[in-house]
């Protein structure tokens, strides 16, 4: 019930709180009114005051007297957590230029191919004065990964940490939108590992005639090389800063590397041996006629994929070959990995299965993937999403103690080189060519343990991830080092002098 006893002197302040000016006319009302009018307006006082109180209250948070701040709110629970507001962003200033164009991206590739040429092509469209439209990802490679750019990445951090480099939008505006709609656009491929020149004579005249220039496809289509300073760190910033995985991939992989934290060290293993890989390239060391066979007819079956006849065991003793699984055991023993450290597999599924993996499994047997640490319903919205699986292992990648990858692919190379960037942390950049050879001679038995051991323990000592010189071979690009493996314009050299290797 209402409380009615107040005295005159109370109810004089109570109204004073909400009615200011009016006070003196309602107070003439009331004192004129029978009893049960006296009691409504009482009440509708009473309620009154209170919306006040709240009010008060809510402003309080931002500027209100100190008393109500130490006030609890009756809308509170007393179990829930307060949660702290997050300090306001900087962002830099806006980039003002005049706008050449808009260019529009289509990926091809894996995750971390498209993740190079986005970064490519942020790097173009700064060079160019033109506005970026949020690249397209491949939904049509092997992987058949339908997830858009904000399904991957955060979107709004994307746009908002570049806006003094270069104008992103999310989609045309509408004008041109519907000009792309009729066909009056430009596309093209443009040509692979191409210095910044290039785009200069050849993409900008197209992008100020035509208005709308679609490149549709991305992966290496700028020099590793012979590239503007500030053109080789803007491609270190949009790597490093302005590529920020969703919440929900960002805690998964913090969930990851926590429960893998508290058993102690771990090593990533990133086991390229999945049906795809093998399949493309060729490689079928250790596999049977039936697999052999399943794997021709998938490269087959792939027009994009050139190669068709290709012959396996000499391009495995060039060291093009991914490991075997029985290899990389081998491997791991005599660089001596503690045979009980904790190894998470950052791979799909492996080829040839449990058989393929019962060397490994033995000689460490704490084998562990994302889904033996994970509940069905962590992963439950990454299913059939390959490049969000993958972005799961970058992140526990980029935690480990070590990584290993066994074949120098797309994400092997991104992750060395953000390893780098990240205080040179160990990574083990395996000599294939020289280690099949070893193996050979082992499984031979003209090359004792000892021997072998001690062989790759020495050839790989100066190969963990150390600051060195990236090597330039001059039209040669696919067969020197790779701009996002070792960004050295980019890293915070350690005191050791740079190395040529």
């Amino acid at each position: 019930m209402w409380k009615t006893e107040d005295s005159g002197e109370e109810w004089e302040m109570k109204l004073k709180l909400c009615g200011g000016g009016k006070f003196k006319k309602l107070k003439t009302s009331v004192v004129s009114r029978s009893p049960m009018k006296l009691w409504m307006t009482r009440a509708i006082t009473t309620v009154l005051l209170w919306t006040c109180v709240v009010h008060l209250m809510s402003l309080g948070e931002t500027w209100g007297p100190r008393l109500l701040k130490s006030w609890t709110s009756c809308y509170s629970y007393q179990d829930v957590e307060l949660i702290s507001v997050p300090a306001e962003v900087i962002l830099p200033p806006k980039r003002v230029y005049k706008n050449n164009g808009y260019l529009m991206v289509s990926c091809n590739g894996g995750l971390n191919q498209m993740r190079a040429a986005i970064c490519d092509m942020v790097a173009i469209a700064r060079y160019l004065n033109v506005t970026l439209i949020v690249p397209e990802l491949d939904k049509t490679s092997f992987w058949n990964d339908p997830s858009e750019f904000q399904d991957i990445f955060d979107v709004h951090h994307f746009i908002a940490s570049l806006r003094g480099e270069v104008r992103i939008l999310k989609e045309l505006p509408p004008r041109l939108k519907t000009r792309v709609e009729l066909g009056l656009f430009y596309s093209l491929p443009p040509v692979s590992w191409s210095n910044i020149s290039y785009y200069t004579h050849q993409i900008l005249p197209l992008l100020q005639k035509f208005k709308v220039v679609h490149l549709n496809k991305t992966d290496a289509r700028l020099a590793n090389n012979g590239l503007p300073l500030e053109i080789q760190k803007l491609r270190c910033r949009v790597n490093f800063n302005a590529f920020k995985f969703t919440s929900k991939i960002e805690e998964l992989g913090r969930k990851v590397v926590k429960i893998l934290r508290e058993k102690g060290p771990f090593l990533v293993l990133h086991l390229r041996y999945e049906r795809d890989m093998l399949a493309f390239s060729g490689c079928t060391h250790g596999c049977n006629d039936e697999e052999v066979e399943k794997l021709t007819r998938m490269r087959y079956a792939y027009p994009w994929w050139k190669e068709k006849v290709i012959n396996s065991e000499m391009k495995r003793k060039e060291g093009l070959c991914p490991l075997t699984p029985e290899e990389t055991a081998l491997v791991l023993t005599a660089l001596g990995i503690d045979r009980n450290v904790q190894i998470y597999i950052a791979a799909g599924e492996i080829f040839g299965g449990e058989r393929r993996m019962k060397t490994l499994m033995e000689a460490f047997p704490n084998l562990v993937r994302k889904e033996d640490l994970l509940e069905p319903s962590d992963l439950k919205f990454f299913q059939n999403h390959s490049s969000q699986m993958a972005a799961l292992d970058y992140l526990v990648s980029l935690e480990s103690d070590i990584f290993v990858p066994t074949y120098d692919g797309n994400m092997a190379k991104v992750v060395e080189g953000h390893r780098r960037f990240l205080g040179f942390k160990k990574t083990s950049l395996l000599d294939r060519k020289l280690l099949v050879g070893l193996i050979d001679q082992y499984s031979k038995g003209s090359l004792s343990w000892d021997e072998f051991s001690s062989t790759v323990k020495e050839t790989h000592s100066d190969r963990m991830g150390s600051p060195k010189r990236r090597v330039v071979i001059p039209d040669k690009p696919k067969d020197e080092d790779y701009f996002y493996a070792n960004p050295q314009e980019c890293l915070q050299l350690l005191d050791e002098p740079l190395r040529s290797t």
